[in-house]
Formats: structure tokens, C-alpha cells, sequence
């Protein structure tokens, strides 16, 4: 990445926040807001409050000192700027910059819920109780927040999110009052925190998800695939392997007429999703490729079967069981249910399997460089207004990322082009001499191995090899995210 790049990138970071700056409310909060977003994308370190001020604040007559510190930290706990109005700018974001990008592909935009973890030391930070912790996988003294991230081709971005509140904490009062929990904000399970996610994005107006995925934390959850059910969200979710379908209708399973009429349909028909997946034969089993992956094509093979869903012990309705199984001789299977429609194609619910990994490479590049996991926050406030300026940060990085991106592809024909200029009177040359003596041409090279080769003194060069010894900016961690993370997706 050039010097000129780097100069791009930080004007563009300026832009962004301009845009979202009357949302900051005070000129003192916008100002801060700056600071906050500079010191996620570039503080060395840990990023909390003290070297970001050291870092990115302005200086008065006796330079930066703790004032300017705790301005930082009143910022993020007490200034009352709204999360929702930043999430609400994002998903604006997203929907005119990376959404136009779904027209490559045959799945349109993808939600992907899912929840994570964060270790804290301590009892006093709003929400943390020992409880299962993903990061670690295991129980852990930590917080857990849902997310909800959309996934278009050109990139992903955080549109919801929310910390999960247990429900020792939502009956403590005076938990509650010393860490500031809104008075509206009841106990939530995780799947429930997921449809009001889903609720608040569709009442932004902004973003419609053609489809919504997640884990089997909450694909296990009856409650929560009635609630997609209602608000007509397709969906394809995991389950776990003893989860329990219908093969056949059950309308058709109702038992003879004997007396009193029954309205219970026989269970005969009842069988978990891994025995029926190993019930297949060889023939209804498909390999598909899901994307380029950095050892080489990703494929996994796939097979489905309509079934009609349990739910609550009575029939459900009827649905798809997806089957991905891995092509390993000692394959890992994972199971999905999905309501798409009868004649979805097989190819685009694989497609749709994955694009998982999204969040959790969002989870990874939040935590490991832009801060996620870094916060000073204990009230409630602090933790949703940290998190939405690590999605506005992220945002950035995404968007800094298909500007690159473009740059790279109109460069490749530039230089094609040049190439081209270059050869032509070799290959007239070439033509006019084997004429001249009756030897036939030897094949011309083709042309983008040309342009490659052309190309290869110039834009190779400019590559990032290792961010650690080549930058010395002080968006070293940025430009590492932005150059090295990016996995482009395999077209439908």
C-alpha cells in the first residue's frame, strides 16, 4: 500500500465520520467520537481510553492530561448520543455501498445472528456472571452480546446488536440502577434478543435480509423459528444431530376412527436428523463448491429431503433438511433446517451455508485489531455505544477494503492495456518475418498472462508483506486488516 493510499485512507476516514457526526450530538461529543474511532483503527496496544487521548487528543496549554482521559471515558459511558441512530446510519451505509454488490450472486444479503463472549475480571460490569463463553469455550467469568451482521459479496457490517442481560442481573435492582439499565430492558433468552434484532433492523426500513442463519443455539429453539415464521423471514438454520423431524405428513398419520375421534397423529413417522441422514443412499448425496479458500477450493457435499418440523412435541410445518457433510473419510456432518420454498435450488441454500464464517471473521478482526474485546465500559450505555463504534470502524475498514480492491482491478487493466501497447509491434514483427520465410507463428501468449507478467514489477511490489516491519503509520493494524483478511467470495 503506498504512501498515497495511506494518505486516501485517512481522508476517507474523515469523510465517513462527517457523515455520522450530527448524530454525536455536541461538537465536544463529534469531536470525541473522532478520537474514539481513530484510536480502534490505530492505537499500539490496548485500546482504552488513556492511550487513545494520548494518541488523538487535542492538547491544551499544559498538553493532554487526565481531563482529556476522562473526557474520553464520559464520552462512551455518559454522553447521550443514541446507539440505534449510528446502527441506523450503518445499515444505510451498507444497503447503498455493499448491497448493489448482490447482484453477483444468487443469495442476495444474508444475516447472520450470532452471539459472543467477552472475558472481564470482576462482578460489577453490567451483565457479566459466570456462563458459557465461546472465546474460550468454556463457562467463564465474562459478558455475551447478540449480533447481527450482513453479508453481501463486497463485504460484511455489524447492523444490530445487544448485550445480553442474565436474569440474575434483569431482577437486581440495584444492579440495575448502578450500571444504568434502561428500565425497559427485561430478561431476554438469546433467541429472543435475536428476533428483536431482526424487528429493529426491519423498522430502520433499511436493509431486507433474503435470508437469516444461525447456530444451533438458536435454530434448537421452537419459539424462535415460529417468530421468523411470523414475520415471514426465510431462514436456514442448524440444528443439533438429535433433533427430530416428520418424513411424511403428518395430516396423513392420524390414527383410525375409534371411539372418541384423536387429534394426535401416530409418531411412527419420527425420526432424528442424523439417522435419516445416514439413511441416504450414495446417489442423494451432491458435491458443491462454496468459495476459493486459502488451501484451495472449498467443497463440501450436500443432500436435503422435505420433512415437516417438531415443534413443542405436535407437528410443525414442512420444511427443508439440509445435510453438509464433509469429504474427509471420517466426515463431520452438520444439519439445517430451512422454510425456503419446495423448488429452492439445492445450490443456493449450500451457498447460503456458507457465508457463516462472516461473523465469525467480523468477531476476529473486532477483537484481534480494532478493539471489541478492549473496552473500559461497566454501565449499560458504555457497552452498546463501544460496540456500535467498533461496527462503524469496521464499516471503514470494509469499505477501505473494496475501494483497494477496485484500485487493484482498474490498475490490472491498466496495465493490460499498456501491455498490449507494448507487443504489438513485436508480435507485427514476428508476424511480417515468419511470412517472409513461410515458418508458421509459434501461438501468441495469452493476454492476462502477459498483463501479468507486465504487471508483476509494479503491483507486487506494492503488496503489504508483513504490516509489522513495511508500516510505521500509525494504521499499521488497519492496513494489516484491510490488506491480508479479505477472502473474496466464489460466484453462484
Amino acid at each position: 500500500m503506498t504512501t498515497d493510499e495511506l494518505r486516501a485512507a485517512a481522508g476517507e476516514l474523515v469523510h465517513l465520520h462527517e457523515r455520522f457526526a450530527p448524530l454525536f450530538g455536541r461538537k465536544e461529543a463529534r469531536a470525541q467520537s473522532l478520537i474514539y474511532l481513530n484510536g480502534l483503527l490505530s492505537a499500539p496496544g490496548r485500546k482504552s481510553a488513556e492511550p487513545m487521548a494520548l494518541l488523538f487528543g487535542q492538547p491544551d496549554d499544559d498538553g493532554i492530561g487526565q481531563n482529556q482521559v476522562l473526557g474520553l471515558q464520559r464520552f462512551l459511558t455518559y454522553s447521550p448520543w443514541e446507539t440505534q441512530a449510528i446502527q441506523g446510519e450503518i445499515q444505510a451505509v451498507f444497503a447503498e455501498k455493499l448491497i448493489p454488490s448482490t447482484a453477483d450472486w444468487s443469495i442476495g444479503t444474508v444475516g447472520v445472528l450470532d452471539e459472543s463472549g467477552f472475558v472481564k475480571k470482576g462482578t460489577h460490569s453490567v451483565g457479566v456472571k459466570r456462563q458459557y463463553c465461546g472465546r474460550v469455550g468454556k463457562q467463564e467469568n465474562c459478558q455475551v452480546g447478540v449480533f447481527l451482521v450482513g453479508v453481501t459479496p463486497a463485504g460484511s457490517a455489524l447492523l444490530e446488536q445487544q448485550l445480553y442481560l442474565p436474569a440474575c442481573w434483569a431482577a437486581d435492582a440495584d444492579r440495575r440502577r448502578q450500571t444504568a439499565v434502561p428500565e425497559d430492558i427485561a430478561f431476554q433468552t438469546k433467541p429472543q434478543i435475536g428476533i428483536t434484532l431482526l424487528r429493529r433492523l426491519r423498522q430502520q426500513g433499511r436493509v431486507q435480509l433474503d435470508w437469516l442463519i444461525a447456530d444451533e443455539g438458536y435454530g434448537a429453539n421452537g419459539k424462535f423459528l415460529n417468530a421468523l415464521e411470523q414475520l415471514q423471514q426465510r431462514y436456514l438454520v442448524e440444528v443439533p444431530a438429535n433433533r427430530t423431524v416428520w418424513t411424511v405428513d403428518p395430516q396423513t398419520q392420524m390414527p383410525a376412527p375409534r371411539g372418541r375421534p384423536s387429534t394426535r397423529a401416530q409418531r411412527a413417522q419420527v425420526h432424528s436428523v442424523r439417522d435419516l441422514a445416514a439413511s441416504l443412499p450414495p446417489s442423494a448425496w451432491q458435491v458443491l463448491q462454496l468459495r476459493a479458500g486459502a488451501k484451495g477450493p472449498l467443497a463440501y457435499s450436500f443432500a436435503r429431503v422435505r420433512v415437516w418440523a417438531v415443534r413443542h412435541r405436535a407437528p410443525g410445518p414442512a420444511c427443508w433438511l439440509l445435510l453438509r457433510r464433509t469429504l474427509e473419510p471420517a466426515a463431520e456432518v452438520k444439519y439445517y433446517l430451512s422454510n425456503a420454498s419446495a423448488d429452492e435450488p439445492l445450490e443456493t441454500m449450500a451457498l447460503v451455508t456458507g457465508t457463516r464464517y462472516r461473523v465469525e471473521e467480523f468477531f476476529e478482526e473486532g477483537k484481534s485489531y480494532l478493539g471489541m474485546a478492549q473496552y473500559e465500559a461497566r454501565a449499560w450505555s458504555s457497552w452498546h455505544h463501544h460496540m456500535s463504534l467498533v461496527a462503524l470502524a469496521h464499516l471503514f475498514v470494509t469499505l477501505t477494503r473494496l475501494r483497494l480492491k477496485k484500485n487493484s482491478r482498474a490498475d490490472s487493466r491498466h496495465g493490460a492495456a499498456v501491455a498490449d501497447q507494448r507487443l504489438a509491434p513485436a508480435r507485427t514483427h514476428r508476424r511480417e518475418r515468419h511470412r517472409h520465410h513461410a515458418v508458421p507463428p509459434a501461438p501468441e501468449p495469452h493476454r492476462s498472462k502477459i498483463a501479468h507478467e507486465v504487471m508483476a514489477s509494479t503491483t507486487q511490489k506494492g503488496q503489504i508483506q508483513s504490516a509489522a516491519v513495511e508500516l510505521t503509520c500509525s494504521y499499521t493494524m488497519l492496513l494489516w486488516v484491510v490488506c491480508h483478511r479479505a477472502t473474496p467470495y466464489a460466484s453462484s
